[in-house]
């Protein structure tokens, strides 16, 4: 059975299989580490927004807060991560790298530097700058399109100062 040409050279399902593929064969290396996908994504997410507070991790993770709070439970359990309470916000927990985390940190940044050479192998240096470039712009899109509906879909002030107009 040949697969159709139009999903083949879809982006959507393109873009997905890609992602996927990379995932599964990072998933592989990392599982080595003892790490799950779960917890990779978390510190990894964590490494470039250290200080963030535990709500905007789980969205940015794109999981329910219980979710984020059960893999923060096991990741600080093996003292990876620290919480702290937000001075502003006795309610909120500030999420921090415990120092000790730094060695499996080194090796997930060895493990993604194998996967993507991996991925790109026979590209070459400047179609991957290239491919790179174009994805940044494609994501640069689509958040802009984000904002844009978000913006649209916010309740109008009247000119008289009040919502509905009266």
């Amino acid at each position: 059975m040949t697969e159709d040409p139009y999903l083949t050279r879809s982006l959507g399902f393109l873009l997905a299989d890609v992602s996927r593929l990379v995932r599964k064969r990072f998933d592989m290396r990392a599982n080595e580490l003892g790490l799950t996908r779960a917890q990779w994504r978390v510190l990894a997410r964590l490494r470039r927004r250290e200080g963030i507070n535990q709500k905007e991790l789980a969205e940015l993770l794109e999981i329910e807060n219980i979710t984020l709070t059960r893999h923060l439970d096991r990741l600080e359990s093996k003292g990876w991560v620290e919480r702290r309470r937000d001075p502003n916000d006795r309610r909120a927990w500030n999420l921090y790298l415990n120092p000790k985390v730094q060695p499996i940190l080194d090796e997930m940044r060895k493990l993604s530097a194998m996967t993507r050479k991996e991925a790109l192998k026979g590209i070459s240096g400047d179609d991957s700058e290239a491919l790179i470039d174009l994805l940044l712009q494609i994501k640069t899109n689509m958040l802009a399109l984000d904002t844009r509906e978000a913006e649209l879909a916010r309740p109008r002030l009247s000119s008289a100062g009040g919502r509905g107009g009266r």
